[in-house]
């Protein structure tokens, strides 16, 4: 089973990137949007194995933690995780429910795929 993974917000560069990281590493599908409103209509009609969501949205610089807020309380059962190097903003994120996430300074990282892998297959269904 494929994973599937909707990244929100980065700018055009970091998509690019860690797309290929997930898709290489990983063997993901990778769905990418900018703006909140389309990654809220996106959760409500495509199942995605985990949302990555940047700090500050690319396009219009909205607030990802806004976002997360939003989708959490939307009911998802899809793990979210801010991409953000700020630890308070990695904490404000695991307050609204979150799973705990990463920074693009960490792309590179072992640990930061296999955080990514562990998130993931929490969603797979045996």
């Amino acid at each position: 089973m494929t994973i599937r993974i909707l990244d929100v917000g980065q700018c055009g560069v970091d998509a690019a990137r860690m797309a290929g990281i997930w898709q290489t590493k990983l063997s993901a599908t990778v769905d990418r949007c900018h703006f909140a409103h389309d990654a809220l209509e996106r959760i409500t009609r495509t199942r995605y194995d985990l949302i990555l969501v940047n700090r500050v949205l690319d396009v219009d610089n909205s607030s990802g933690l806004d976002l997360i807020r939003d989708m959490i309380k939307s009911g998802t059962s899809t793990p979210v995780m801010l991409v953000s190097n700020y630890s308070e903003a990695q904490k404000e994120a695991v307050a609204l429910g979150a799973i705990h996430g990463f920074g693009k300074a960490d792309l590179d990282k072992f640990s930061t795929v296999e955080l990514v892998k562990r998130a993931t297959s929490s969603q797979k269904v045996p």
